[in-house]
């Protein structure tokens, strides 16, 4: 098969992937979006003849304009346009969990700082402002007092750019000092890790610590669920957990998986891999 991958920088997930679909015996095209031109009906040289491409690209703008053309060039594409639209934007990701019934972090937005001190305050303190579009725990503050809620508000006011003024507020969430991160393809678990960490924020690009988790039935069915809430695909959905149970708080859609690869009993880049190879040749059905 001839697969493309979108980037704009080759991490260790990309060389994971990379070194599986090579080993393998795929061509494989690396494709620097960077340096490339889309136009309306013809496909850059890079995508022609493309039995799959992946997106990878590291900014959220060029992902959710690049796998759009990409589909318009009726070119397979992981994951879709609808999806990378749903992911990208957390209100709509909320919107979306919300509406098939999962549970998630109560989540009100607003457009003024008059408006968002209002939601702060009925939320209570803890609570936790995020950017409406950020990844890696980035920008995101927990909330202790009216003067820091008043501090951020006014900071986030005075920035530029406009997404800077939609107000994203979620209650804070008493978890066990750890979140689970699960990766999926089109919602089967592929394997789970449980970050955890001193600070509130458990990403692992903040440096949390992370360790095999199993999944289990209520995990499986969220994961599901949630999965098919975006439009499916390879995807990283996040869970809480809430005393026995869990909540949902976000699904990325250009998920990273190196930390899990590290501490997964099963081979993630070649179950991935394995995923993409049944969609290309799912596809590739689909036009004769």
């Amino acid at each position: 098969m001839r697969i493309g991958m979108l980037y704009s920088r080759i991490r260790r997930d990309e060389k994971l992937l990379l070194s599986e679909l090579r080993e393998r015996g795929h061509d494989v095209v690396k494709i620097d979006v960077r340096k490339q031109r889309f136009g309306l009906t013809e496909p850059p040289a890079d995508i022609e003849g493309c039995d799959l491409v992946i997106d990878r690209c590291l900014a959220t703008s060029r992902s959710r304009y690049v796998t759009r053309f990409v589909e318009q060039y009726d070119v397979p594409v992981v994951n879709d346009p609808e999806t990378a639209a749903v992911c990208a934007d957390k209100a709509h990701n909320s919107l979306v969990l919300a509406d098939a019934g999962i549970p998630t972090p109560n989540t009100e937005v607003a457009f003024t700082k008059e408006a968002a001190m209002e939601i702060i305050e009925s939320f209570g303190y803890p609570c936790v402002i995020k950017p409406v579009v950020g990844s890696w725990g980035r920008l995101m503050a927990k909330i202790d007092t009216r003067s820091a809620a008043e501090a951020i508000l006014e900071h986030k006011e005075t920035l530029g750019h406009y997404e800077h003024k939609v107000f994203y507020i979620q209650e804070f969430v008493e978890k066990p000092g750890r979140d689970i991160r699960v990766l999926a393809t089109d919602g089967e678990p592929v394997a789970a890790m449980a970050r955890s960490s001193d600070h509130w924020l458990t990403n692992a690009a903040k440096g949390a610590e992370t360790e095999h988790t199993e999944v289990d039935d209520e995990m499986r069915d969220l994961v599901a669920r949630a999965s098919e809430s975006v439009g499916g695909g390879l995807l990283g959905v996040d869970l809480m957990e809430t005393g026995d149970a869990y909540t949902v708080h976000e699904v990325n859609h250009t998920v990273e998986f190196k930390a899990l690869n590290e501490v997964a009993e099963t081979d993630v880049p070649a179950t991935v891999v394995d995923w993409l190879e049944a969609r290309a040749e799912a596809g590739m059905e689909a036009t004769v």
